[in-house]
């Protein structure tokens, strides 16, 4: 067993993925593509702002021979699909912007992927942006895509090339894999380079305010879900609800339904 810092923490995931090798081997599992790169950015931003939005891309790499830009964007937020579908619509824009035509010279895909789990439960979600007839079938014109991974959700159906991928992220996330169970040297070296006694001090300090900032994020959610069930119940005792039905059906105990009523 190796003791490795988790995947989760942004700053591990892009000391690992922002190696060119890794990251080329990577998109090319993902994607089913033939890419290469010799830099992969971190924190890449388009100057001037594309929308009058500063986005920056956890790591953005351009294949310059086959014409191909992949970003993979790391995330643990409420809103990734909106956020990276909006991130993925900055890049095309940035293609168009000096360009005399609105057609794109080059393929744009973007890769999510979602460490602390997703609602919808899914392994593998993507979106298309090839025109389609009735009946589903895409008529080429248009590469572009996005996908969304969640290792989390990986199983017996994930396709096979990517799946060793999936399981290794998400194997990470109790700082302990046991390493005999991959086979991609890509992997392996992941392994290494995100291994406990490697890390250093500057990126164990940013390990810790993420984990505090994340902290934060959860304290304000959970208040917030709190106060829209509080305002819900009130709602229903104006309605003369009883409270055990109100606590039911609001996750609110019915202590707490009854000191609501009893304040009001």
């Amino acid at each position: 067993m190796k003791q490795v810092a988790s995947l989760q923490y942004g700053v591990i995931f892009k000391k690992a993925f922002s190696q060119p090798d890794i990251f080329t081997a990577f998109v090319r599992a993902v994607l089913g593509i033939e890419f290469s790169c010799d830099v992969v950015e971190t924190e890449k931003s388009f100057s001037p702002p594309i929308g009058n939005v500063d986005s920056r891309f956890d790591l953005f790499a351009q294949d310059e021979k086959n014409r191909i830009i992949v970003d993979i964007q790391h995330v643990r937020s409420h809103d990734h699909y909106d956020r990276f579908l909006h991130y993925h619509c900055v890049a095309l824009l940035e293609q168009v912007a000096n360009a005399k035509s609105y057609r794109h010279t080059l393929k744009i895909f973007t890769i999510v992927v979602l460490t602390s789990g997703d609602k919808h439960q899914k392994d593998v979600l993507t979106i298309d942006f090839d025109p389609k007839d009735l009946n589903g079938n895409g008529v080429k014109e248009i590469p572009h895509k996005i996908i969304y991974l969640c290792p989390k959700y990986a199983n017996e159906n994930t396709p096979a090339a990517y799946k060793e991928w999936m399981d290794a992220i998400q194997d990470t996330l109790d700082e302990e894999v046991d390493e005999t169970h991959y086979h991609e040297l890509m992997i392996q070296k992941i392994f290494d380079s995100i291994e406990k006694d490697g890390i250093s001090p500057t990126e164990r300090a940013r390990m810790f305010e993420e984990y505090n900032n994340e902290e934060h994020k959860q304290t304000v959610f959970a208040e917030g879900e709190l106060k829209a069930q509080q305002t819900i119940a009130k709602g229903m005792l104006l309605e003369g609800l009883n409270l055990e039905i109100i606590a039911k059906l609001t996750d609110l105990t019915i202590e707490a339904v009854e000191e609501l009523r009893n304040n009001d």
